[in-house]
């Protein structure tokens, strides 16, 4: 299937034409092929999410008997399946709340068909977490806690890929800093109207990349907690039901890893909003409720600081606009770095609140 290469939210406008080897089954071929395996071939189907990449995936909600289900084309391996599956038991057998991957007919954990793989779980019918209701953070905070307490043991099934990841912070941040100094001279290179919006706040990025790098050199990464982690911890991910009970779904990109990484990931995600914009209390509210279920070490705290203080946004929209100048919407570019730089001074007065924090704290 022919299709133009766009990047999401229409940042970009169509670059190049490129012929992906699988098109999208149709409802009668999901039927025939995939349901017929768990004995749903009479399923009503609807199909919710639908990437089609290099790596294409979907989604589809089924219906039968007034039981729903979630289809799930995946877009990795059957190795890599295979450690999503173990993962799952894992964090199930601790009475933690998640959708099983559902056996066929025969027992299988998956269905293979013209290359392609489908898992099937329950539909977990909720309310995504919402940000600005603090007991769902909090209890978001206590359940992520809980998943890593649990899991520093894991281990995956025979014939896994081992997913890991054990990143260098201090390495990392050290790369990303000297992209923002190459950015601002690719900046004064072009002279558009998004460059002069960098120039003007080049000081307050660096000073957050600077802010960065300072506590990532206090980590020791032998000192840091490890375990399974979920990695895309994000509201859409975790779903409060009728019983306001707390599921964690799409295991997708689960890895072992640093603690610290899936923490600050989570965090990130909800500082970043206009509506709780680097609020240093939900931070230490966020941070001892996760400690008081399983304390983080010194090393653990520097991992957060220099995660989170980095301008991310920021850079992200660099990097992208930059690497696609001739190609990209540049107003749509626009918007969002002026939008990003609106947080900028709050970014950075949390940031050093936190670094100055740990310094009084941690000997």
């Amino acid at each position: 299937m022919l299709i133009m290469k766009v990047i999401s939210k229409g940042w970009l406008m169509p670059k190049t034409t490129v012929n992906y080897k699988t098109d999208l089954l149709s409802q009668a071929e999901i039927k025939k092929n995939i349901l017929s395996e768990y004995n749903l071939e009479n399923s009503n189907v609807y199909q919710i999410k639908f990437k089609d990449t290099d790596k294409q995936r979907a989604v589809y909600k089924i219906e039968s008997n007034f039981k729903y289900y979630c289809l799930k084309k995946v877009y990795y391996t059957k190795d890599e399946l295979l450690f999503v599956y173990s993962s799952i038991e894992w964090i199930y057998r601790f009475n933690l709340n998640v959708p099983r991957i559902l056996p066929t007919q025969t027992g299988k954990r998956f269905v293979s068909f013209n290359g392609m793989l489908f898992i099937l779980t329950p539909w977990i019918d909720g309310d995504k977490c919402d940000y600005d209701n603090m007991k769902h953070v909090i209890d978001s905070s206590i359940t992520l806690a809980n998943f890593h307490k649990f899991s520093r043991n894991f281990y995956p099934i025979p014939g896994s890929k081992l997913r890991l990841g054990y990143e260098d912070m201090y390495l990392s941040m050290n790369r990303h800093f000297n992209q923002l100094l190459d950015f601002s001279n690719l900046a004064f290179k072009y002279g558009d109207n998004f460059s002069k919006i960098y120039i003007e706040n080049f000081d307050a990025c660096i000073t957050l990349a600077k802010i960065s790098i300072e506590n990532a050199s206090h980590i020791n990464s032998n000192n840091l907690s490890k375990s399974l982690c979920h990695l895309d911890y994000v509201n859409k991910n975790i779903i409060f039901d009728k019983f306001n009970k707390l599921w964690i779904i799409d295991f997708d990109k689960c890895k072992m890893d640093y603690s610290a990484h899936d923490i600050s990931y989570f965090l990130r995600r909800i500082l970043k909003r206009e509506t709780t914009n680097w609020d240093f209390e939900l931070l230490k509210n966020c941070l001892t409720a996760y400690h008081n279920i399983l304390p983080l070490t010194a090393d653990d705290y520097w991992y957060i600081s220099s995660y989170i203080s980095f301008p991310q946004k920021q850079w992200r929209l660099l990097r992208d606009y930059y690497n696609n100048i001739n190609v990209c919407n540049k107003q749509a570019f626009i918007v969002l770095l002026e939008k990003s730089m609106t947080t900028m001074e709050k970014h950075i007065e949390t940031s050093l609140n936190f670094s100055n924090s740990l310094k009084t704290l941690i000997p």
